[in-house]
């Protein structure tokens, strides 16, 4: 097999890996901020624990991510500075985001995770970069669960129409 056998780690990514990894650590430090931003919105208790959750997932990712870009040669993207603390009751009303707006925001950006570590996965052909994006896909799934039972206890849930009765077949 010449230069894609042995160590996966002594094999050079492609460019779909590169970029694939590079955008995910781009993405992670994007999410990050805006995760802190949540936190400081946020007034429920276990919306905050979640966002704590998501926050430590987002930090091993960057360090993950960028530390296989490092060793491949490639700058990742700068990470971006804190962001100041403030406290609830600091934050004007209107430029508030409330706790099921924030809830939501979670949930949409786990799944679009979820769907980005499939895509890196799926393209990948150096196992270590497809089992890294396969135990980070694992931990978004875990973390989009807790979110979900948080969305359905709290109220936040807004289900599409659902099928309360079953049609009759009609014979054709």
């Amino acid at each position: 097999m010449g230069i894609l056998s042995g160590n996966p780690k002594d094999e050079p990514m492609h460019y779909g890996e590169i970029f694939g990894v590079w955008q995910f650590s781009a993405k992670a430090k994007m999410t990050l901020s805006a995760l802190q931003a949540y936190h400081y919105h946020a007034g429920d208790q276990d919306l905050k624990k979640i966002i704590d959750d998501l926050m430590d997932q987002a930090q091993r990712e960057i360090k993950e991510c960028d530390k296989l870009l490092k060793t491949s040669g490639v700058f990742p993207t700068p990470t971006l500075p804190d962001r100041p603390s403030t406290k609830l009751a600091d934050i004007p009303a209107g430029a508030r985001f409330s706790d099921p707006e924030i809830a939501a925001a979670l949930s949409a950006g786990v799944a679009m995770s979820l769907v980005e570590c499939s895509q890196i996965m799926g393209m990948s052909i150096r196992e270590d970069v497809g089992a890294l994006f396969m135990k980070i896909h694992a931990a978004m799934a875990s973390l989009g669960l807790a979110l979900l039972r948080i969305n359905k206890q709290k109220g936040w849930l807004i289900p599409p129409p659902l099928q309360l009765k079953r049609q009759e077949p009609v014979p054709v």
